[in-house]
């Protein structure tokens, strides 16, 4: 019989006992590489050169023909809405834009050449609106509608940026970002441009007229109407299946721009331009929220160009049957059942809303028309209530005072209960106390 070798055992055994180190080094070494090599190609997704700076050019060098015109696209872009602090100069930024990531401010779009753009070329201007990309290479968030920008056509480009590069140059930084974490590193943007950013132009439908095509055009990139009236999915990105569907805008609901309106009569081509152009319908509404600056700026723009947005919208909106039936008002049964609010309507409210009111003798729609009192969400009618109607055109524009100061959180819940119960169509809207809280506490009304 041979006998064994101790030795050899023990190394036998030895060499067993380092084969899963080994093998772990292995693994460890394999997953440090596949990091490694993901966060280049992670890099090299989200890397964008820097283009070069360029000397400021004196406004006299631009065409006066493309200043004019740049300045009507900035108008249809509400491009000064956005890029204007309340108190600030217009275009120099600061205009803090809230979502539900945390918030950002509006960058200084002035000719100022260290805290605007007034060193960005042409070709840096049209990246960022085309691309998502600014000048130093960073990636700019979709709260800046490049999604929409992107098919704005080569002229327009060109007109813009002659008109923003003859604005008075403004030295105004803009505010840090206060984003929720890891939100404030911008490469990150690089996958969500991956995963809902489709860039490409807006081209014309040879089968539609020429108002048609212009209105869809303005709409769909320069206007960039579906940012607001379209859903958002849990990453901020537009769900394109359901475009014009309803969204949200700076705490307001922006109502559906499709068959599935609301509204108690249908818009028409005219009933659009109307109150596009001047912010009050008599057969709907008054605007309201962030449509009372878009109105005040559609009012400078020529009537074709408003037109053909009315046309295109009038067509999203268009319902396969007629307006639905107009229920009569029930003020005997919201009286006994909202008893409160039936009386602080009556304070407050019926001098102008109620029948035989001067405001109403003049034309105004009634209450029964206006959409927010037919939508799913009261968020609306609590703020019109709490923040009241500015004039969007000037003094002859629609005005309603606010009751913010007034009212206290259950007053303005009894009186949204009473309008619902009276004038609305639907269920009534579940928890009002708490939707005033909220609209409170997020800045409105206050």
């Amino acid at each position: 019989m041979r006998e064994r070798d101790p030795g050899r055992t023990v190394l036998r055994f030895r060499r067993r006992r380092d084969l899963p180190r080994a093998r772990g080094r292995r693994l460890v070494a394999i997953l440090a590489g596949s990091i490694a090599m993901a966060a280049l190609a992670g890099f090299a997704v989200a890397w964008r050169p820097a283009l070069p700076i360029v000397a400021p050019r004196p406004g006299s060098s631009f065409d006066l023909a493309g200043v004019e015109r740049g300045a009507v696209l900035a108008r249809l872009g509400d491009c000064a809405v956005c890029h204007t602090a309340s108190g600030g100069a217009a275009y120099a930024g600061g205009r803090p834009i809230h979502t539900p990531f945390g918030t950002l401010y509006a960058s200084n779009i002035t000719p100022d050449p260290e805290s605007g753009i007034g060193r960005w070329s042409q070709r840096a201007f049209d990246r960022a609106m085309r691309r998502g990309v600014a000048r130093d290479g960073s990636l700019l968030y979709p709260a800046f509608p490049f999604t929409h920008y992107t098919g704005l056509a080569d002229r327009d480009l060109g007109d813009l940026y002659a008109f923003l590069m003859t604005r008075t140059p403004v030295a105004a930084a803009r505010p840090d970002n206060r984003l929720v974490f890891p939100l404030g590193f911008r490469p990150l943007m690089a996958g969500w441009d991956l995963l809902f950013f489709r860039p490409g132009r807006t081209a014309a439908d040879p089968a539609r007229t020429p108002d048609w095509n212009r209105g869809r055009y303005l709409a769909e990139s320069l206007s960039h109407c579906g940012a607001c009236h379209t859903p958002r999915n849990l990453l901020g990105a537009e769900e394109r299946g359901h475009a014009y569907a309803g969204g949200w805008s700076d705490g307001w609901y922006a109502p559906p721009l499709d068959a599935s309106s609301p509204a108690r009569r249908a818009w028409t081509a005219d009933r659009l331009f109307a109150y596009l152009r001047t912010g009050l319908d008599r057969s709907h509404a008054a605007a309201a929220g962030p449509m009372g600056p878009v109105a005040y700026q559609l009012a400078r723009v020529p009537d074709a160009d408003v037109r053909a947005i009315a046309v295109y919208v009038a067509f999203l909106m268009a319902r396969p049957a007629g307006d639905p039936a107009q229920e009569p008002e029930r003020t005997a049964e919201a009286d006994a059942s909202q008893p409160e609010g039936a009386a602080l309507f009556a304070g407050a409210c019926a001098s102008c809303h109620g029948a035989g009111a001067p405001m109403m003798l003049a034309g105004r729609p009634a209450l029964a028309l206006g959409t927010p009192l037919h939508e799913h969400d009261p968020r609306d009618v609590i703020e019109i209530v709490l923040q009241g109607l500015n004039p969007p055109t000037g003094a002859a524009g629609p005005y309603m005072p606010a009751f913010g100061d007034s009212l206290t959180d259950g007053q303005v819940a009894a009186v949204v209960a009473y309008l619902r119960a009276r004038y609305g169509g639907g269920p009534a809207w579940p928890d009002l106390p708490h939707a005033v809280r909220t609209a409170r506490r997020q800045g409105s009304g206050a």
